[in-house]
């Protein structure tokens, strides 16, 4: 297990430490809670369209602004594992890295808070999206197992965090369709875009495959 210093403050805890994990993991929760309610407010002063959805879909909207953001992070972190550090180049099964820790634990924080607001949303709005529930909860409980077993290679995670990289194109469509510049130029340009990152999640998904087929 490699948890050498990445010569980054931000970075530098012990994460052996259940106290470390556990106030990262509440931190990316309640950093993104704050991102969704910033969100709304916002959207409340600035869109008229906005103000015109109902509470389930301003809580959908909300929720594609946050996972954008979210997902800027996860293509940073990702691309940085899959093009740069050499750690992770040199080992693909069981290498970690400081910074690899940190984007983890905020990322399980994440999805923490997408499960509480998807859950909460579900009861005031006696609404049941099967796929979106089970999506999400496979989610943070693969990244939860990330956290109980110290032990573990953190490539994978980080491959499987930059299967976001579709979020902020994502949003950006669906954000123009609800304010009526659906058939807009950018909104294709959007369209266009979230089609090209599917692609690009499914050869990142016969990579992970390939890893893990490798490492048997």
């Amino acid at each position: 297990m490699n948890l050498a210093n990445d010569g980054a403050t931000l970075f530098d805890w012990d994460y052996v430490l259940w106290e470390v994990r556990l106030k990262l993991l509440a931190a990316g929760f309640f950093i993104y809670l704050g991102v969704f309610l910033l969100a709304h407010w916002l959207s409340s002063c600035i869109s008229a369209s906005y103000r015109t959805l109902s509470g389930y879909e301003k809580v959908l909207w909300n929720l594609v602004i946050t996972g954008a953001l979210f997902g800027i992070q996860c293509c940073v972190a990702g691309l940085w594992a899959l093009l740069k550090d050499p750690v992770f180049q040199a080992d693909q099964v069981y290498s970690q890295q400081k910074w690899s820790w940190f984007h983890c634990l905020i990322a399980a924080g994440f999805f923490l808070y997408e499960n509480v607001v998807i859950h909460v949303s579900n009861i005031v709005f006696r609404k049941f999206d099967m796929f979106l529930v089970v999506h999400h909860l496979f989610a943070f409980g693969g990244l939860f197992g990330l956290i109980i077993n110290i032990k573990a290679g953190h490539y994978l995670p980080l491959m499987g965090l930059l299967l976001e990289m579709s979020s902020p194109s994502c949003c950006i469509s669906r954000v123009l369709s609800k304010t009526g510049y659906g058939n807009t130029l950018f909104w294709k340009a959007s369209q266009m875009v979230d089609i090209h990152m599917v692609h690009c999640r499914m050869v990142l998904i016969y990579h992970m495959w390939w890893v893990c087929i490798y490492s048997v």
